[in-house]
């Protein structure tokens, strides 16, 4: 599902607000909204409950989103990107492939501790708009493989299956911060990350043996 498929299928992208006042309250809506969905669940939620939580007037909810599920899905798609758009902003001080990777797990850590609902939010999703759900990983799946072909490219990596090491690493992170960030809401333990770190290196790293046949 493309960035042009989830805008088409949500119509709220037609009513982005025009003035800066606009994007304001859209902006208050939405934190309102990951507040709510993230506390309540999406089922649970209402109109009401976010629009009391955002302190504005139901009729002004709908001047910016037609209805809860356009939201949802605009709470979502944002999510993705303010997310995406942190890690590239982090990795591009990196001073390689293999410190692009780790940069890209601290981030994550520290973004989901600040955004602590995104688990629960992103998992409902799959109830709520399957395709919307799978359009979430894949691209983030994207920006994994884009470092990782980096990588290859550049001879710092071993050239394996790209997709599929970047939903291994996916995976690490995912649950990771599942154990420690959401569960325990506390910061990933130095001693975790840097098992997480020795994993990654051992996993991607060509060896000598590897360097010496290329």
């Amino acid at each position: 599902m493309s960035q042009k498929e989830v805008a088409t299928k949500n119509p709220a992208s037609s009513l982005l607000p025009k003035t800066p006042k606009g994007e304001a309250t859209r902006e208050r809506i939405l934190q309102a909204a990951e507040e709510v969905f993230g506390e309540k669940g999406y089922y649970l939620a209402s109109v009401v409950d976010i629009t009391q939580r955002a302190k504005i007037a139901q009729g002004t909810f709908y001047l910016y989103f037609p209805s809860k599920e356009a939201l949802f899905r605009q709470l979502v798609e944002q999510l993705s990107r303010d997310f995406r758009r942190m890690i590239q902003q982090e990795i591009a001080h990196a001073t390689s492939p293999l410190d692009a990777q780790l940069m890209g797990f601290r981030t994550f850590f520290m973004w989901v501790k600040e955004h602590r609902h995104l688990y629960r939010i992103v998992q409902q999703a799959v109830l709520v708009d399957e395709e919307l759900f799978r359009w979430y990983y894949e691209r983030l799946a994207q920006g994994y493989e884009k470092g990782l072909v980096a990588g290859v490219q550049a001879e710092a990596f071993r050239p394996l299956h790209t997709e599929t090491v970047a939903y291994l690493l996916m995976g690490m992170g995912q649950f990771i911060g599942m154990r420690w960030v959401y569960w325990e809401d506390a910061e990933v333990p130095e001693h975790v990350m840097e098992e997480l770190m020795q994993f990654v290196r051992l996993a991607l790293q060509r060896s000598n043996d590897e360097e010496i046949k290329g």
